[in-house]
């Protein structure tokens, strides 16, 4: 049997952060979920926190004060391997600029850009 993953939303907006947790509890049946505001507290949490044993499902904002989404994903790249075994990254970005949108779809640990709102029927659609 698969272990359920675990979610670690990155998200600076409470509003956002509140809808997100209740849409994945409701429609995805999520249990695990934890929040940090930034790319800071979520290097932090990783390191501290990171049970290697399950999945693990990253849904990273873009626009963030301290550290936003783009420093996060270059100091993620400095990680051991072993904290990013079984993780997938989900971009949430409302972002026009092609620059931002291509410099996030090329990056290797991104699995998906979705745009906001956090459009959960077709999360769904990639997460299942």
């Amino acid at each position: 049997m698969q272990l359920k993953p675990t979610f670690l939303l990155i998200e600076d907006n409470l509003i956002d952060q509140l809808v997100i947790k209740q849409l994945l509890r409701k429609v995805l049946f999520v249990e695990d979920i934890h929040i940090t505001n930034n790319g800071e507290e979520a290097l932090l949490w990783l390191k501290n926190n990171r049970d290697v044993q399950k999945p693990l499902i990253l849904i990273l904002d873009i626009q963030m004060p301290y550290m936003n989404g783009f420093d996060f994903l270059r100091a993620y790249d400095k990680l051991e391997s072993q904290i990013k075994k079984d993780t997938q990254i989900y971009v949430l970005s409302s972002t026009l600029d092609p620059d931002e949108i291509n410099e996030i779809q090329s990056n290797k640990y991104v699995s998906k850009m979705l745009s906001k709102p956090f459009p959960i029927e077709e999360f769904k659609e990639n997460f299942l």
